[in-house]
């Protein structure tokens, strides 16, 4: 059995104004701790050649899982270190 508590849920609906943008609702903002100034990633998935999904995920996160993945190629490539 799996100890990940992790889920998908639709958590709201926002709308797009004419500008592009929207607005994060304050309850999302609060349960994922994002504050003013924070950068997001925007992840896009296509299907068929069209965008079917649309993913917002804090750039420290991400450029955490990528020096976790790209960390242990880097130190083999480095002189001096023995794969």
């Amino acid at each position: 059995m799996s100890t990940d508590d992790s889920c998908f849920r639709v958590e709201s609906m926002v709308t797009v104004d004419e500008r592009g943008q929207m607005v994060l609702p304050k309850d999302v903002r609060e349960k994922a701790g994002i504050f003013p100034g924070e950068k997001l990633v925007l992840v896009t998935w296509e299907k068929e050649g069209s965008v079917c999904c649309i993913s917002l995920m804090k750039a420290d996160e991400l450029m955490g899982m990528v020096k976790k993945n790209l960390e242990p190629m880097l130190q083999q490539l480095t002189p001096g270190n023995k794969p």
